[in-house]
């Protein structure tokens, strides 16, 4: 698509869940301690993730930081780390002002690759470790077919989980095989069967379009099969091959034909929920409307903090992104887990990215304008005392020529058109800085 000679990016250049992008990371020459980095930082709306990097098996398409089962003791050892990782950011949180956790989340890797016992004693960390009241919050925990048994859900949502995420990704058999994600549909609704059966406030459905084979019609048996469970959320997320995956072992197809066949698959599929009684909050996101909301959650993601726990989380401060080494490569994921589980001191930040005022300026654009609600230009300027339209002339002047900014939103907000949304995963890469650019090309996939 070009708009008066303007040249539209490739519509699938990269997922855009975080800027910036944890590839952009680097080890850090002089790792500063936790407890300095969290001096002075707002701690009254923190986020909590939790992060398990076990799964039964890994899909094709996958580049998660996840390893395929957990030998010997390994899960126990994991969960023991996890619990000095907690304490020793506590503690640099400090008790000089309040420390309240307003979300919370459990993800991986397969969180439910853990035994119901291990998830109760990853619940207590989070509460008795980090001070979070995971039955006050929204608490999302991720699943899988295979892992989604009875007694582990039922821990969950006891503890407090108000959401139950599950990653079926195609309801056609054939679809799942190509995705190299081995599953019958009768373990899947049996499954859903029981995640339904607890009670949990929402149930979200992860679905992908562009498999090999899959067509509109076989899309749209997906999309239908997911609606049967009324799901309060579903997800809609583009087939990516990517290096050193699965997939990324097989030749891709044409770039072109194949991002205009995800293109057609995406609006099918946006279209069809938005039928059924959906809305749509990002690209990929799609909630029920009648859906009940799960109470207050003041957790803003483009400025307030994050604490990550687990050798595959990140945690923010507003000047620093931090996390552990990254790797696709499963043994070099193995050799990160197990260099995780024998770190006696975590006191300190060793890899991560420096964020100044014009990143943060970045981060606050990007991450607001890829949802489908906008951005309020005020809350812009109150922050940084100048405009995004001053800030990033040619950015925004672009996205406007290829049609993507809603020329009928209310004055004060800035908000993609529905074909914007539809390019998100081109539009976010182009607000990504040249520095991070440019430390994403270096960086070596391992």
């Amino acid at each position: 698509m070009t708009t008066a000679g303007t040249p539209a990016p490739r519509p699938y250049r990269s997922y855009v869940y975080a800027y910036p992008h944890k590839t952009a990371y680097r080890e850090l020459s002089d790792p500063p301690e936790l407890a300095a980095l969290w001096a002075g930082e707002p701690k009254d709306a923190l986020s909590l993730y939790a992060h398990v990097p076990f799964c039964e098996v890994r899909c094709g398409f996958c580049n998660l930081f996840t390893r395929i089962g957990a030998p010997g003791e390994l899960t126990t050892r994991y969960l023991d780390a996890l619990d000095r990782q907690a304490t020793a950011v506590r503690e640099a949180l400090g008790d000089g002002e309040p420390v309240r956790f307003a979300t919370a989340a459990f993800g991986g890797g397969t969180p439910t690759f853990l035994t119901a016992a291990e998830l109760e004693r990853l619940c207590d960390i989070a509460e008795q470790r980090m001070g979070a009241d995971l039955r006050a919050v929204p608490l999302s925990v991720e699943t899988s077919p295979a892992t989604a048994t009875a007694d582990r859900l039922g821990l969950l949502v006891e503890r407090g989980a108000t959401r139950l995420s599950i990653g079926v990704q195609s309801f056609v058999e054939a679809e799942a095989r190509a995705a190299v994600r081995p599953q019958r549909r009768a373990d899947v609704e049996a499954a859903l069967g029981r995640i339904r059966d607890t009670g949990v406030s929402v149930l979200n459905i992860d679905l992908i379009y562009g498999i090999g084979g899959q067509t509109e019609e076989s899309w749209r048996r997906s999309l239908d099969a997911a609606l049967a469970w009324r799901p309060e959320e579903l997800y809609l997320y583009p087939l990516y091959v990517r290096p050193l995956t699965g997939l990324g072992r097989t030749p891709p197809e044409d770039d072109r034909e194949w991002d205009e066949r995800r293109l057609r698959l995406y609006r099918h599929g946006r279209d069809h929920l938005l039928a059924h009684g959906y809305e749509q909050v990002s690209m990929r996101m799609f909630r029920r409307r009648d859906a009940v909301p799960l109470g207050p959650d003041d957790h803003a993601c483009q400025t307030d903090g994050m604490i990550g726990l687990g050798c595959g989380a990140r945690s923010y401060t507003s000047a620093l992104h931090y996390s552990f080494d990254y790797a696709v490569d499963m043994r070099e994921i193995r050799s990160i887990i197990d260099a995780y589980t024998e770190t006696g001191d975590f006191s300190r930040a060793r890899v991560g990215r420096w964020v100044d005022a014009w990143e943060a300026r970045r981060r606050h654009l990007l991450q607001s304008l890829l949802q489908a609600e906008g951005m309020p230009v005020a809350g812009y300027e109150e922050r940084f005392g100048s405009s995004p339209f001053a800030d990033f002339p040619g950015e925004l002047g672009r996205f406007e020529a290829l049609g993507w900014l809603d020329g009928e939103a209310p004055a004060g907000l800035l908000r993609l058109s529905p074909e914007g949304l539809a390019h998100s995963d081109g539009l976010g890469p182009e607000l990504f800085s040249p520095g991070v650019r440019a430390a994403m090309a270096a960086y070596e996939p391992k």
